[in-house]
């Protein structure tokens, strides 16, 4: 479905998977499969956006990452078969909230 709003339409529009709102891209986290440090696959985040593979766009938020979690959002929208831990991506977010 188009964005209602005419601003965004001329930027990349993506929904966050925790509270599924539509935002720009930029104002979102990408998160992709990946490695934990133990070497199991995990949700990292992909702040640059340039990982390959599948992504999946979440606000910056420990509200909107909790959402996801509780949803089971991450596995749905990475297409893994099983499930993943998302810790390095609130890591990420609790390392973020803490600088000024």
């Amino acid at each position: 479905a188009p964005c209602p709003d005419p601003d965004l339409a001329s930027v990349p529009v993506r929904t966050c998977i925790g509270c599924r709102r539509r935002t720009t891209k930029r104002e979102l986290l990408r998160v992709t499969v990946g490695s934990d440090a133990y070497g199991h696959p995990a949700v990292v985040p992909d702040p640059a956006g340039s990982a390959p593979g599948r992504g999946a766009h979440l606000h910056p938020t420990t509200g909107c990452y909790d959402l996801a979690v509780r949803r089971k959002a991450f596995t749905r929208a990475l297409r893994a078969r099983n499930g993943l831990s998302s810790a390095p991506v609130g890591d990420y977010l609790d390392s973020r909230a803490v600088q000024p």
